[in-house]
């Protein structure tokens, strides 16, 4: 045993800064196992060099994030953390079921998911400290943020967005890693982030400015509309009838002779990029990628109701091909707003009802037929839907 006597250090440069006798062999520790400061500085810098994994296969890889956020806050108890040995006050009504991985018990609401759960890792533990209330809203925000936040109105309820906010994580991410495909970089759908009336709190790209904003696929229909889906309208990103690729290529060729011409206003706005801006706007729309990406009418029959004719499994069905064309983030909101009935996973009564006939069969449906697809999926192959050329008209 090692044992350091004495208080404190206390003739640090800084007073305010004190070392405990922990804090000494903690520092200390790394050459007593015969690891030294320099060794343990390469193991880092080897463990950050691109494409060292550190961990399993695919470590490090990752390339976009789909998120799916079961808005409304589901019980763990009740879908993949049965307590078995919980008090009768406590533990689920609905029976345990065996997964994939040994030991590791689903309820019956999930049989699909309790198949292919060796492709995914589970944290059973995760919690939250809001300021004001234990609310939907401030565990949203700190989720998508990553920060509480620093405005709650006297109910405890989160003040409307604002553009001083965190940004949500996706904005962040494109901020950094901007994708290099005429693609769109961060979609959300099919509805925004709600509570009450507080719509799209940690939805945004906040300080970050509207440039990282995520582009909101919102479709129209109310929450108990399931095929809302089929009516996406994407219209901002196609031509007009009366323009074609061509002309609007030459559109773009006639605003840079005229910016040519003026010397001084394009020194002006030099810091703003906006030449990078229009020509991204330009590719997206004349490329027709992102209008193939969102046509879910491209997929077959069979892979539509494999993942549920419902707003949720036709929104996972979407973010795979949004992934698949090149999107970096893609956000999937659960389709029912907390607060509300149905489908809603915010169960304040009928729980079991509702979680057994609603909201558990479309969860176990929907995203396990996503995590499957996503595993067997080669993203070194084209995608059959990928479009070749323009898909706009021909003068």
């Amino acid at each position: 045993m090692i044992k350091i006597t004495g208080s404190n250090c206390s003739d640090l440069c800084d007073p305010r800064l004190k070392m405990t006798r922990r804090n000494l062999l903690r520092v200390g520790g790394a050459g007593m196992l015969g690891l030294s400061l320099g060794s343990l500085l390469k193991l880092q810098a080897h463990a950050g060099e691109t494409g060292k994994h550190t961990g399993g296969p695919g470590w490090g890889t990752a390339k976009n994030v789909v998120m799916i956020y079961l808005q409304g806050g589901p019980s763990h108890l009740d879908l993949w953390d049965p307590k078995e040995n919980a008090p009768d006050n406590i533990r689920s009504t609905f029976k345990p079921i065996p997964t994939k991985i040994p030991g590791v018990n689903f309820t019956e609401i999930l049989p699909k998911l309790a198949k292919v759960n060796d492709k995914f890792t589970m944290i059973r533990s995760m919690g939250y400290t809001p300021n004001g209330l234990f609310n939907h809203t401030a565990a949203i925000y700190q989720i998508m943020t990553g920060y509480t936040t620093d405005k709650v109105s006297p109910s405890g309820q989160l003040e409307p967005p604002d553009p001083k906010d965190f940004p949500n994580f996706g904005s962040q991410i494109i901020r950094l890693r901007p994708v290099n495909e005429p693609m769109l970089p961060f979609v959300m759908l099919p509805r925004p982030l709600q509570e009450s009336n507080v719509v799209g709190k940690g939805g945004s790209a906040g300080f970050l400015g509207k440039a990282y904003d995520p582009y909101r696929l919102f479709p129209d229909g109310d929450d108990m509309d399931m095929t809302k889906m089929d009516r996406i309208r994407v219209d901002d990103l196609k031509l007009p009838p009366e323009v074609f690729s061509l002309r609007l290529q030459r559109r773009a060729h006639l605003r840079d002779a005229i910016e040519a011409a003026m010397p001084d206003v394009e020194k002006a706005v030099e810091n703003y990029n906006l030449d990078d801006y229009y020509q991204r706007a330009l590719n997206l729309i004349i490329s027709g990628r992102a209008r193939k990406a969102f046509d879910l009418t491209l997929e077959s029959n069979q892979m539509r109701d494999r993942y549920g004719r419902n707003t949720f499994g036709q929104s996972c069905l979407l973010a795979r091909r949004l992934i698949e064309a090149g999107t970096r983030v893609v956000e999937v909101i659960w389709p029912k707003v907390a607060n509300s009935d149905n489908h809603s996973w915010d169960h304040h009564v009928e729980l079991s009802k509702r979680m057994k006939e609603n909201s558990g069969p479309m969860l176990d449906q929907g995203l396990s037929a996503f995590i499957d697809d996503m595993d067997s999926t080669d993203y070194s192959r084209t995608p059959s839907w990928w479009p070749l050329a323009s898909s706009a008209a021909a003068p």
